[in-house]
């Protein structure tokens, strides 16, 4: 709406990027700040509650009750910001567009089945989630790569190219893209625990986007210059305003959970945004503490399978904290540190050669 102002009627502040991001972040903010409380109460009314998962430490059973599928709210606020916003006529945003709408899809289906079945926190198989989010990443990495989407893989800290992936950019891209929602989806264990890294991840993968696609900073830096892709910034830009909205009510102690409704878009997105940028390996950073918590798990379940012995107390490792006595606020917060860190690391990463 806003860039139809500035094509229609002349009202050249909203041609920039940077002005349109703006108003984005402060209309998915206070469009989630408003709606959260409503859903909350209409959530407690329906008893829409997600069961605890039954592996927790016991102190999560004192969560018992709390409304789930939060997400629901700042997907819905995050799209209709960037419909107001951005330029739909780009592929870029229609591609940011499908993948957070075709994820959280996903993940209502899941939150559903696990509302359904109250006694059971499990939701859709393993293999059925999986299943849909590869198939809603081929269909957007498909566009991708047939409207010529740069398949060159560049590393942290080296400003040219390694090699062209040619056609299997499109394996790697979607195993990017699943890998990192589930990972998202795995670290949502806490009140807000995935909540403030995902925000940081959004900021940082959204300076990336912008500089790409401006070139005249992307020179600077020696990145690669892709057209149209900096549009992408207001949908990184609204995403975080209504997640720092959706913290409000999601910090400890929680009065709502995001559900999978909300981590698998995030990290669908988040890998979407990774590959764009051409940072998919760079994702390893900005995501560290995703990796951190998906890492535990494989060595979990790999040690229990080959060796009949656990690696640590209780996987994902943020439960492992809580079962040597760290207090779940205290765990939060130093896995926000580690987050905030591994950013700026990342951050500096564009610089340094």
């Amino acid at each position: 709406m806003f860039y139809w102002f500035y094509r229609h009627l002349d009202i050249n502040i909203f041609q920039y990027i940077s002005v349109r991001a703006g108003l984005a972040f402060f209309i998915s903010f206070f469009l989630t700040f408003y709606i959260m409380p409503k859903f909350i109460r209409w959530a407690q009314n329906k008893k829409k509650s997600q069961p605890i998962y039954e592996h927790a430490p016991d102190s999560h059973q004192t969560k018992v009750g709390t409304p789930t599928m939060g997400g629901v709210v700042f997907v819905f606020t995050t799209l209709i910001a960037t419909l107001l916003t951005a330029q739909l006529n780009n592929h870029y945003v229609v591609g940011g567009i499908l993948i957070i709408g075709l994820f959280s899809l996903i993940g209502i289906k899941d939150d559903l089945a696990k509302i359904s079945n109250n006694k059971n926190s499990a939701g859709l198989s393993a293999k059925g989630k999986l299943l849909f989010q590869v198939i809603s990443s081929v269909l957007v990495v498909g566009v991708l790569f047939y409207t010529n989407h740069t398949t060159t893989l560049f590393v942290p800290f080296y400003k040219y190219p390694i090699f062209d992936m040619g056609f299997y950019a499109i394996i790697f891209w979607v195993l990017v893209m699943v890998a990192t929602s589930n990972a998202v989806n795995l670290t949502d264990g806490l009140d807000g625990l995935a909540v403030v890294p995902s925000i940081v991840s959004f900021f940082t993968l959204s300076i990336i986007v912008y500089i790409t696609g401006h070139a005249i900073l992307s020179g600077y830096l020696l990145l690669p210059n892709i057209k149209t892709v900096g549009e992408l910034t207001i949908v990184g830009s609204a995403f975080i305003g209504s997640l720092i909205a959706f913290l409000w009510y999601n910090s400890h102690p929680a009065q709502v959970f995001m559900g999978d409704s909300g981590s698998l878009a995030i990290g669908g997105f988040m890998g979407y945004l990774a590959i764009v940028g051409k940072s998919e390996i760079l994702l390893v950073i900005i995501g560290f503490l995703f990796v951190m918590e998906t890492v535990s798990v494989i060595l979990q379940v790999g040690s229990f399978k080959l060796r009949q012995k656990r690696v640590f107390l209780m996987a994902p490792i943020h439960h492992h904290f809580e079962e040597k006595g760290w207090h779940e606020n205290k765990v939060i917060i130093r896995f926000w540190i580690i987050a905030f860190m591994s950013n700026l690391l990342a951050i500096l990463s564009l610089k340094i050669r």
